[in-house]
């Protein structure tokens, strides 16, 4: 299998991760699963719970809610698959750890130092990854000053990917919709 870059966008519950790992299930031997969420409260926690549930007992999983192209690169599993669920929060632990006086240009910065990096370890890689990330900006406009700073973090770290993926999948209602 050729190494690629796949960009699964979409919205909350649309069909995102499923479709990265039932694509890993079909064409990877050795998956590794990287996990970007804290759990910080009982609902994260069942829904990290639910995650590890799905995934095949053979994969396996790095937990790397920062730092994670640092963490990738130190992880010894060898494998040819790779699953980063995912950009938006990522992004969101990003955010929440820069001081409260911190610019639109600066967040914006932030994420796209991470994403870069993530970028330049999988020019490296012969793994195909799959990048799971939603898609925050069709909705209304954050009313709070952290809202509109996390949108525009996230939608310059989309566009980033974007331009980089080989394929850029939009999932709705469960449907993947080819961009790229």
């Amino acid at each position: 299998m050729a190494r690629r870059l796949i960009l699964l966008l979409g919205g909350a519950r649309s069909g995102k991760s499923h479709h990265a790992e039932t694509w890993a299930r079909g064409h990877g031997e050795r998956v590794l699963f990287v996990a970007t969420a804290r759990a910080t409260d009982a609902d994260m926690r069942a829904r990290i719970a639910d995650h590890r549930a799905s995934r095949p007992p053979d994969w396996q999983t790095l937990e790397a809610p920062s730092d994670t192209a640092r963490q990738i690169a130190a992880c010894p599993f060898e494998h040819d698959t790779l699953i980063l669920d995912c950009i938006t929060l990522l992004t969101s632990n990003i955010l929440l750890g820069l001081p409260d006086s911190v610019s639109q240009q600066e967040a914006n910065t932030a994420a796209l130092c991470e994403v870069d990096r993530l970028l330049e370890l999988h020019q490296c890689s012969a793994a195909t990854w799959l990048l799971v990330s939603n898609e925050v900006g069709m909705g209304v406009v954050p009313p709070t000053r952290l809202g509109v700073l996390y949108r525009d973090m996230l939608g310059r770290a989309n566009q980033r990917v974007a331009e980089a993926a080989d394929e850029v999948l939009l999932l709705v209602a469960g449907i993947a919709w080819r961009l790229k």
